[in-house]
């Protein structure tokens, strides 16, 4: 009931994650990623526990690739899961279990992986990855035009109503992470527009964080 990518940017080293899905919520429990470390995805019938044990192997020094391997060798119910990450240096894994549902696919390239299930066409994670490695600028708006491509690839079976967008690089918490939790319409148009407007502030939040003595004001009645 999901597709998304994970991602490297060569450029900048940043590390994220986008998704999209017909249940609710998908980035809650599918996204994770973490600052110098890696970006995963854990989706199909989903174990919202499998992203942080494969975030923490690769802190430990595993590879994404190693890290996969381990947790779909050990996981209980592991057959019902789907798996994909991308690590610092940009190495991938992917898994999909047996008992993943409906059409499934994945597809890994230098520095991105792309998963999906339910999926209306089998083309669907390689569509996405190709967009990815063909497009430039922030690696934001990349993995947007990944998971575009994916819905113009068919997407899911059916109509998706969530999606989000995480974000790290080389600071202890997500620089942008971005969630449309319900949408009747298009939620990926949605996400788009949500980027779209925070992108322009993303460096200014940064600077809040690290020395808000040089922040720019927030632009608001009250702090211009």
């Amino acid at each position: 009931m999901t597709f998304s990518i994970a991602a490297r940017c060569e450029r900048t080293g940043m590390l994220g994650i986008a998704v999209s899905s017909s249940s609710p919520a998908v980035a809650a429990r599918c996204a994770y990623a973490r600052a110098q470390v890696g970006a995963v995805g854990s989706q199909n019938i989903t174990d919202p526990t499998l992203g942080p044990r494969l975030l923490d192997l690769m802190a430990l020094g595993a590879t994404a690739p190693e890290a996969v391997r381990i947790v779909a060798g050990s996981a209980v119910h592991i057959a019902f899961r789907q798996l994909l990450a991308v690590d610092a240096a940009g190495r991938t894994g992917v898994f999909s279990g047996a008992k993943t549902l409906g059409m499934y696919a994945a597809a890994e390239g230098e520095g991105a992986a792309a998963a999906g299930n339910m999926l209306k066409s089998s083309a669907v994670p390689e569509r996405m990855l190709s967009a990815f490695v063909g497009s430039t600028g922030a690696l934001g708006s990349r993995l947007l035009v990944a998971m575009r491509a994916g819905l113009a690839a068919g997407g899911e079976e059916g109509p998706v109503h969530s999606s989000g967008l995480l974000i790290v690089r080389d600071v202890s918490w997500p620089v942008a992470n971005l969630r449309v939790d319900w949408s009747d319409a298009d939620p990926i148009a949605d996400l788009e527009r949500l980027w779209a407007l925070y992108e322009p502030q993303l460096e200014a939040y940064v600077t809040r964080a690290i020395d808000p003595r040089t922040a720019p004001s927030f632009g608001v009645p009250g702090n211009e």
